[in-house]
């Protein structure tokens, strides 16, 4: 029996909010695995930073500053993107960002800063690619990158659930409009990733033990580990998996 390939060689790969954290191992676990690389974000420094790490192993790095809350900036970044790299096989929703406060002290601009970064951007990134990919008539991987409280509940996160919560159901909605077309539409739920700024939010053990007891596995997640996954599930190897959402969570929604 031939085991199907992880590898991601010939194929091109769109990250949002690759420029730090999760996003940079993401892209740089692509090119590992073969895949040139196209990244946007908010910070260009940081994203010519990775885009130099990306080529020193190979590949080909383009990069384009984007404002994912706009829907007239995504159109704009995906055709860019289109242009740049010839054609899109993979994209990776990666960008997003998080506010956790009581429910009582969320503030409309709050909410609507994380819907708009969270839910509407990876929205609207996936109707771009997507309409891509299916006008292609070569099929594509659209991976979104959700959240452990996009399944559970958890305190002080009302308006980050909200918008997690919608990644994992549009992900979903998306497989099965889509599957006819062989555009694959899966999410990766982590728990607690050790980024800068997970550091910074979990690394005081006050808040940070509690959490951490709450994971079978006794510890929280390096970015590295969501970075598998995402390759996996943009390579053969993960044909026959759509619509679903891998949690990276040491066990957390087990319980």
């Amino acid at each position: 029996m031939e085991l199907p390939s992880f590898s991601l060689e010939g194929r091109t790969a769109v990250v949002t909010g690759a420029s730090r954290g999760m996003g940079r191992s993401i892209a740089l676990a692509l090119a590992e695995a073969g895949a040139d690389v196209f990244g946007t974000g908010r910070a260009e420094a940081d994203l010519e930073g990775v885009a130099d790490e990306v080529r020193a192993r190979g590949r080909v790095c383009h990069t384009f500053p984007a404002d994912l809350t706009s829907v007239a900036a995504i159109r704009d970044m995906a055709a860019h993107a289109i242009s740049a790299m010839g054609h899109v096989d993979i994209l990776v929703n990666n960008a997003g960002t998080a506010l956790l406060q009581p429910a009582l002290e969320v503030t409309e601009e709050a909410w609507d800063d994380q819907m708009d970064v969270n839910l509407k951007g990876v929205f609207f990134c996936a109707q771009a690619f997507g309409r891509h990919m299916i006008e292609r008539g070569q099929g594509g991987r659209i991976i979104n990158i959700g959240s452990i409280v996009g399944v559970v509940g958890m305190a002080e996160h009302s308006a980050y659930s909200s918008s997690k919560a919608g990644v994992t159901m549009l992900t979903r909605v998306l497989a099965i409009e889509w599957g006819r077309y062989n555009v694959l539409v899966n999410a990766v739920g982590p728990t607690v990733i050790l980024t800068p700024l997970g550091e910074k939010v979990w690394g005081d053990p006050v808040k940070g033990d509690p959490m951490r007891a709450k994971i079978p596995l006794g510890r929280f997640g390096r970015p590295s580990e969501v970075a598998g996954v995402v390759v996996f599930l943009a390579s053969d190897a993960a044909s026959l998996i759509t619509g679903d959402t891998i949690m990276v969570d040491g066990g957390f929604t087990a319980q």
